[in-house]
């Protein structure tokens, strides 16, 4: 799954399986000091690749991971990506 490879990517997965209490969040909460457009653009990749489901909330979209999905098609990526760490927290 290519689309995992971009560090940023995996960050936001990885912070909506692990940081996550309710259904889904905004771009906003993950608090990415990035322009909305590159935001914008990874949030895409991640919709288009099946990675996420994206819904519209009033003028937000909300984000959650497909992790059935997930988890029906690559075995054991979900809890991969949860228990994944970066090793430069400075570079996402």
């Amino acid at each position: 799954m290519g689309v995992l490879a971009d560090p940023l990517r995996l960050t936001i997965v990885n912070r909506l399986l692990t940081g996550s209490e309710e259904y889904d969040h905004t771009c906003g909460w993950f608090g990415f000091d990035r322009p909305k457009s590159s935001l914008t653009h990874h949030f895409k990749a991640l919709r288009e690749a099946g990675v996420i489901r994206q819904r519209q909330h009033g003028l937000e979209r909300r984000s959650r991971v497909r992790t059935e999905d997930l988890d029906d098609r690559f075995p054991g990526l979900v809890a991969l990506i949860a228990n994944w760490q970066p090793a430069d927290a400075e570079a996402v």
